[in-house]
């Protein structure tokens, strides 16, 4: 094993009142790939500013190697006496550094680097910021939240580039499928400690619902001997005084052991506020256009959103993602065609910039709109320190400014108020940005047990996934033209569904070729073609192949629901979540394989 380059050991820090560090550690060695998981201020940035030098713990000791080079992500990075982008990130190279990586990554994340700092967007000024610290190629690379702001192609080039990276990386995000792309091992900051996972965050889920549950018996078996103790006390023998003293002792302790667990923090605990049903058909839209000067951003599309209906937008950012959507929800009005809306329509909408928070505003007047103490939640009066509790805020910060909140907890609130407003039609742009996991799989819930219809706009491809019904993306994603197609099912369904196309318009080409040098004529304009036996067969056995990997996962995900099994046999419980990823894998190759050539039977039956 190689010695660490940075170590931080028993790491102790508070603000007063509950600490937020009390002894988390956090070791990094050359090559490793590390996410940092938790809850929304359970100290992960934090924790990240002092592996960085950016912040002194209280008590504890930071290691780092006297050669090794950091360079960390800020979430909101300085600018100030900077002429151009170009001129920031060169800023971050030390003296042997190649200025040409400052180039190479400007041109893949999408800039120039003569754009005016002090002009740029949220995702712009990320861009810039990953460029800075990513050009030195340092030793260790600190990213909080790299993702935010980025859309989908720049997110999976980034995962690409950071897989063949040689810097150790330290990794805090909220998007799953990037950590699980990108990490290898996981570091669980959960009340303050950390806990190690030597596995990527694939496996973190179900190792924590494992280490919670076993903390959970053994809280039971505490309370247990307690009662046991406090038996004997009451009613054994009492001749030998100096016994029962030590035992008393014992006892005392066991109960200051069972009164100082901090159980794990409680889960967002919301539902919708639902409005009165809205009709069948809430959105018709009619070959709908819009352009700006001589570029298209809507070329005509037609869409019927109905009652129930989740629909994901995606696409590159500039690709007219936002536009779409305010032509579908009524807020600008499209250049030709029309759009009808159907009627009892209440709407509620998340916006990605948080522009409905006034950061002066306390939580409490930001939540009842200023109207008291009380709010209106399904009919309900709810006082607001309650409705607040639900989602993981103190009593105490009530009169707390929203300026003073992190931006998972502003998420959060934003979250809490539009969620207390009757609803049938949710408008979600960006929604997973700065949401911890567990909010993140209430959100998932919440949409998807929705009774009314949700449109959301998301670079987020596993809440995609989890989510939508369908997805509506650019025709040509590399250059957006104005097209747009409307598939069915989720991101890996779009995905899927668009690598069919393309590989059947690559056979169909291939065998037209083909044909036309067999013949010396020009390929045949009609004729459909058939499936061949090895297509057909597939066609039939796939789905009971896939039954059969379903039964395998089921025997193994039995057998890992044994509580004691990873403390009894962690070789054991390692080799089955491997083997599950791989089913899972395999059947995921199967659907899309089904799916191809489904698509290929429709088109050749016409």
């Amino acid at each position: 094993m190689a010695p660490p380059i940075l170590k931080l050991d028993d790491i102790f820090l508070s603000f007063g009142g509950t600490p937020l560090l009390a002894g988390a550690n956090l070791q990094v060695e050359p090559g490793d790939r590390i996410c940092l998981v938790g809850r929304n201020g359970s100290g992960k940035s934090t924790l990240m500013k002092i592996a960085a030098g950016l912040a002194e713990p209280q008590t504890g000791e930071v290691f780092r190697h006297p050669s090794v080079t950091i360079r960390y992500l800020h979430q909101a990075p300085d600018f100030e006496g900077f002429d151009t982008v170009r001129a920031y990130a060169e800023a971050g190279l030390g003296p042997s550094d190649d200025p040409y990586r400052v180039a190479y990554l400007l041109e893949h994340l999408g800039l120039t680097g003569d754009e005016d700092p002090t002009q740029l967007s949220g995702g712009e000024a990320r861009r810039a910021a990953l460029a800075r610290v990513m050009a030195p190629e340092p030793d260790i690379l600190l990213l909080d939240e790299p993702t935010n702001h980025l859309d989908l192609p720049t997110i999976e080039w980034l995962e690409g580039e950071l897989i063949k990276s040689r810097s150790a990386l330290v990794l805090i995000s909220h998007d799953r499928r990037f950590l699980e792309k990108v990490s290898t091992a996981t570091v669980w900051l959960d009340r303050g400690q950390s806990r190690r996972l030597s596995q990527g965050f694939a496996f973190f889920e179900a190792w924590r619902d494992k280490v919670l549950e076993e903390e959970e018996i053994e809280q039971h078996k505490l309370g247990k001997e307690i009662e046991r103790e406090e038996h004997w006390l009451r009613y054994g023998v009492t001749a030998r005084r100096k016994r029962n003293m030590r035992r008393l002792g014992a006892l005392q302790d066991l109960r200051a052991k069972h009164r100082g667990h901090a159980g794990p923090q409680g889960s967002v605990q919301a539902t919708v506020s639902d409005a009165r049903e809205s009709g069948k058909l809430v959105i018709e839209a009619e070959k709908i256009t819009k352009a700006y000067g001589d570029r298209s951003i809507v070329a005509p599309f037609s869409i019927r959103v109905h009652r129930g209906d989740c629909i994901g937008l995606v696409g590159p950012n500039g690709a007219g993602k936002t536009t779409l959507l305010k032509m579908l929800t009524g807020q600008i009005e499209p250049d030709d065609g029309t759009v009808k809306l159907g009627t009892n329509l209440e709407i509620a909408t998340l916006d990605q910039r948080r522009e409905d928070l006034n950061l002066e505003d306390t939580l409490a007047h930001y939540l009842t709109d200023g109207r008291g103490e009380n709010l209106l939640v399904n009919g309900e009066q709810r006082h607001v320190t309650g409705y607040m509790k639900e989602f993981l805020f103190q009593p105490e910060q009530a009169r707390t400014p929203i300026k003073n909140l992190s931006g998972g907890e502003r998420a959060r609130l934003m979250l809490a108020r539009i969620l207390s407003r009757p609803t049938n039609l949710l408008i979600l742009d960006e929604p997973t940005n700065d949401l911890d996991i567990e909010t993140l799989d209430l959100l998932q819930e919440i949409v998807a047990g929705f009774s009314g219809t949700v449109i959301l706009v998301s670079h987020d491809r596993d809440f995609l996934d989890r989510t939508v019904t369908s997805t509506i993306a650019p025709s040509n994603p590399d250059a957006p033209d104005g097209r747009w197609i409307e598939y069915a099912g989720g991101y890996s369904d779009m995905m899927a569904q668009r690598k069919g196309a393309a590989d059947e318009r690559k056979r169909t080409e291939k065998a037209e070729k083909a044909k036309s040098a067999d013949n010396g004529s020009s390929p045949p304009k009609t004729g459909k073609g058939k499936l061949s036996f090895k297509q057909k067969f597939a066609l039939e056995n796939l789905p009971k192949e896939m039954e059969k990997a379903e039964v395998e996962i089921a025997k193994r995900e039995k057998e890992m629901a044994d509580p004691n099994l990873f403390s009894k046999n962690p070789a054991r419980f390692s080799a089955l979540a491997a083997e599950l990823e791989k089913l899972r894998a395999s059947i995921t190759k199967m659907e899309e394989e089904w799916l191809e050539l489904e698509m290929l039977r429709e088109e050749i039956e016409g």
